[in-house]
């Protein structure tokens, strides 16, 4: 599936401010104009997604839930089932845990068409604590049936794939970032093809398969180990599910071996997905960089990131571990 390139004759990037949760707002705003069917729902995310604009524009197809998370996706679901196109803005550790059997049920069960963007993912929210940490939402939305679940690097594939969610028949989670800045990593001319990783970086030494704020972190990495004579391929995988089966199996058939990176726990994500399909079609040496099996404490964004190993020095070290060059 593809859609086209950002337009460029818009401010849209310029609102989203290198930071993928803006730019799913001013998606918004686009799909809202191509298509009088959209519908955004907010759970207390006006400014967290940037949709005061949408709501001036657009009043009477936008509905503020509050912090009521599993109303806004029964309420998604049953806007849904008359034909309307749901956009529900939510926190990305409420909208996922807090209304899990509501997403599960009334959502993947029914097969309706809703988009969730989910804000503040990760650790992005380093300095509210545990309880708005979302480091086990990729675990849960791709084991749910017919969930497509999109993580994207930056602005401007946040921009892209958020068009493309109007031609997904089915639900989608869209997981987002939060208040930290996102740089660009992406080619803003590309269109986004859903389900298709994107090789940032070519190599044969080693894969690095990353998703969202981790995918930067990634070409610096192996930015870094190509100075120490290390070719490093680094595959930007922002579709989670669809997972694209065919770059992993190209990447451990031309590489000696593979590691992962991921704002997230190191069960059920991006690595567990990756490891699933080495597993029973390709078995291939791997690493893993990602959320240990803990809660994070409060602190900073970028340096709870380090603490945790989520970082470019982190990932290149467990390349040089896989390749015994440590």
């Amino acid at each position: 599936m593809t859609t086209g390139t950002a337009a460029k004759t818009d401010d849209w990037k310029a609102k989203s401010a290198s930071q993928t949760r803006l730019a799913f707002g001013q998606a918004l705003l686009e799909l809202a104009r191509r298509n009088p069917d959209v519908v955004a729902l907010s759970a207390d995310t006006q400014d967290l997604i940037g949709i005061r604009e949408y709501i001036e524009l657009y009043p009477d197809r936008f509905v503020e839930v509050g912090i009521a998370e599993q109303d806004a996706m029964g309420i998604a679901a049953g806007l849904a089932t008359v034909g309307l196109l749901p956009y529900v803005c939510g926190y990305a550790p409420f909208i996922t845990a807090r209304s899990m059997e509501q997403v599960r049920n009334d959502v993947a069960y029914a097969e309706q068409k809703v988009v969730i963007g989910a804000a503040a993912s990760g650790i992005s929210l380093g300095v509210s604590g545990g309880t708005h940490h979302a480091i086990e939402d990729l675990a849960m939305m791709r084991s749910l049936p017919g969930m497509t679940v999109i993580v994207p690097a930056d602005v401007d594939e946040a921009y892209k794939a958020t068009l493309a969610t109007l031609d997904v028949d089915g639900p989608v989670y869209v997981r987002l970032g939060g208040r930290a800045l996102e740089p660009d990593v992406t080619d803003p001319a590309a269109p986004f093809r859903l389900g298709r990783a994107t090789e940032l970086r070519a190599g044969g030494d080693v894969a690095i398969i990353a998703c969202g704020c981790m995918v930067a972190l990634a070409v610096r990495a192996s930015d870094t180990l190509k100075g120490e004579g290390i070719a490093a391929r680094v595959l930007n995988m922002h579709t989670i599910k669809p997972l694209d089966r065919d770059a992993i199996l190209r990447a451990a058939a031309e590489t000696r071996g593979i590691v992962t990176a991921e704002e997230h726990h190191l069960t059920g994500g991006l690595g567990g997905a990756v490891a699933e399909v080495l597993a029973l079609e390709h078995p291939a040496r791997m690493r893993m960089v990602g959320m240990p099996d803990e809660f994070a404490v409060v602190g900073p964004t970028v340096p709870l990131r380090a603490k945790y190993g989520m970082s470019a020095e982190a990932i290149a070290a467990a390349c040089r571990d896989l390749l015994g060059a440590g």
